[in-house]
């Protein structure tokens, strides 16, 4: 693992683990070799989350898995939790709660240990929860399926695994355009990043690729020229002009540093679009 930092795969949750398993090949591929650590730390009681994981891996011939879990804080700081990450080649962070895996592990040999691997080119993953935690800012909660209102977010320091994004997940699914707009108005610097359910965006040096049945929306208030975050009442609507909106499906790409998107081929073996006269 000499080739430099390795891909981030964010999953916005509930990845198929029967059928097709897109994604959970796509990990498995990207482990060249190496043993796959299943981080269940997001979860207040992991019992089934890392067996669900050995059965689906396992239909897809990954069997080398081991569960990376710590109850308290202080696990993180002892050896055998530690030795969890020994011979990895990927890290797979589980869903649940995002303030657990930044709050149990944040700052820690754990930590430090993980950005060490995927400094020298580990696969890093993480669903739901464990892909809220990749940004250095993370959204803990907020209201889904309607408008955001002043004061109605709460956001935290997340792992900082990617910069210049924030990350929602289970996207479409949960009508989380409201909350996802409302963090982008707080700091129009980041880029809003939603992502479907069975659905992942891959991450390489700056740029990321969509897999996936569904879509990841990017929210862009770069050239935003109006916003009442600062000014409203607390319950008040958000207000926000001129926010740009891009919908990419399986194949999209996006440029980070030139803010982008670029489509992707056709599907192996489908139809090209009909022409109209």
């Amino acid at each position: 693992m000499a080739e430099g930092k390795g891909p981030l795969i964010i999953i916005g949750g509930r990845e198929d683990k029967e059928g097709e398993r897109v994604i959970l090949k796509e990990v498995a591929r990207r482990l060249k070799g190496g043993r796959l650590v299943i981080a269940t730390v997001a979860s207040h009681e992991p019992d089934g989350y890392f067996e669900s994981y050995q059965e689906a891996f396992a239909g897809i011939g990954l069997t080398d898995l081991v569960e990376l879990y710590v109850e308290e804080r202080s696990q993180s700081l002892e050896s055998p939790a530690l030795k969890a990450l020994d011979g990895a080649g990927g890290v797979f962070f589980s869903g649940g709660d995002q303030l657990r895996i930044s709050s149990q592990i944040g700052d820690t040999p754990i930590e430090r240990r993980i950005r060490e691997l995927h400094e020298a080119g580990a696969v890093i993953a993480g669903t739901s929860a464990g892909a809220a935690v990749m940004s250095e800012t993370m959204l803990v909660k907020g209201p889904s399926a309607e408008s955001y209102r002043i004061g109605d977010l709460h956001m935290a320091p997340g792992l900082g695994l990617v910069r210049d994004l924030i990350i929602d997940q289970h996207f479409a699914e949960r009508g989380r355009y409201g909350r996802l707009l409302g963090a982008v108005a707080h700091n129009p610097r980041l880029l809003g990043v939603g992502i479907d359910e069975n659905t992942a965006i891959i991450v390489e040096e700056r740029n990321f690729r969509v897999i996936g049945s569904g879509a990841a929306y990017v929210v862009d208030g770069e050239e935003s020229t109006h916003s009442n975050i600062a000014e409203a009442r607390a319950e008040r609507a958000l207000s926000m002009f001129n926010v740009r909106m891009h919908v990419l499906s399986s194949g999209d790409r996006f440029d980070l540093d030139s803010r982008k998107p670029s489509a992707g081929p056709h599907e192996e073996g489908a139809e090209p679009p009909a022409t109209r006269d």
